[in-house]
């Protein structure tokens, strides 16, 4: 055989030899992950933050606008606890509240895919309102185009398609959280009602405020093994912080003003991994509300201030934190939370 044709032989055979073995060329391996290499990683990293609708109010009275990509860096974490870093993998599920509806929701899901140079609608978003009603005034800015920005309000889960899948019919949208009128006695619970009309506030300014409190639900499977992993999102009212109410003269678990609707603990009971993450709007809130259903809540720094108001419960194996679970320098006014769970 003349040289040059057994020269390519041997390179042809090298070729098959390195592609059986799972080795791709320069011009392949910089294309996207393929979902067959995300799968190896047996972590699911989550995170849970209400962004505020990227819009920070400050103490002086003015607001900040915040982008998507500068949130984002802010809040994702690497094993070490750390932003910024080379070290930080591409999150499985964001738990949000306080969205603008299904744009801002989607076209941060496509910035979080552009960050890890993921195709667009790699991650997708799920949202209790498509598009709420706008409520209140000012919201606290000076400056009332950036108030106007804080005035649809409604709760996500944004997820990797690459990692989760998720059937139509695994979705519980719309239960209501509980509130007490202001006005109202409360008595132990008995004054409480579920958040909704005709229970909802007085005046056309805030006749629509009661859409941010709707949670939503989704029992994901992670594509790689099969396991199935609940995730619901919720944001109480801020009645709750003085007292607890979950619906109709209900305290909610642990007289924490949290309660998980129907459809959605259904979802939850067939679910090997569970996740919730709360804007309550109320400090102290035990560790072990959710243990009834295998939880164990993760974070213990303030994410509000000097509150502690925010809260990630997970059924799973979480991985320990330098951080307590709690990215101090998240550009929000409530701090995220974090668990990485490996399965």
């Amino acid at each position: 055989m003349p040289r040059r044709h057994r020269r390519f032989a041997q390179v042809a055979a090298l070729a098959g030899v390195l592609l059986a073995a799972g080795f791709t060329t320069p011009a392949a391996s910089s294309a996207a992950p393929a979902p067959a290499a995300a799968v190896a990683d047996r972590v699911l990293r989550v995170y849970n933050n209400n962004i505020e609708n990227l819009v920070t109010n400050n103490s002086d009275g003015s607001c900040t606008r915040i982008s998507g990509p500068d949130h984002l860096t802010s809040m994702l974490v690497d094993d070490a606890g750390r932003t910024g870093t080379a070290g930080v993998v591409a999150p499985d599920v964001l738990i949000v509240q306080q969205v603008r509806g299904t744009g801002q929701a989607s076209a941060y899901a496509d910035q979080l895919s552009a960050k890890f140079g993921y195709p667009a609608g790699t991650y997708k978003a799920i949202v209790a309102w498509d598009d709420p009603e706008p409520w209140g005034s000012t919201h606290r800015c000076d400056d009332q185009s950036l108030g106007d920005l804080k005035k649809k309000q409604t709760n996500g889960i944004i997820y990797n398609t690459q990692r989760l899948s998720l059937a139509a019919g695994d979705v519980s949208k719309y239960w209501s959280a509980g509130w007490l009128k202001p006005g109202t006695s409360y008595n132990n619970g008995a004054g409480c009602t579920l958040y909704k009309p005709p229970s909802n506030d007085s005046g056309s300014t805030d006749a629509w405020k009661w859409k941010r409190t709707s949670a939503i639900a989704a029992r994901f499977t992670v594509r790689a093994t099969g396991t199935s992993v609940f995730v619901a999102t919720m944001h109480l009212p801020q009645e709750n912080r003085q007292n607890a109410c979950a619906g109709d003269g209900d305290k909610g678990v642990g007289s924490t003003g949290i309660h998980l609707g129907a459809d959605a603990t259904t979802l939850l009971n067939a679910s090997t991994i569970r996740i919730v993450g709360i804007d309550a709007n109320r400090t102290g809130i035990p560790a072990s509300t959710l243990s009834g259903y295998g939880m164990t809540g993760y974070g213990t720094a303030a994410t509000n201030g000097s509150s502690k108001i925010d809260y990630l419960f997970i059924r799973g194996t979480v991985q320990s934190s330098p951080i307590s679970h709690t990215v101090a320098g998240t550009k929000s006014n409530h701090r995220a939370l974090y668990g990485f769970i490996a399965f």
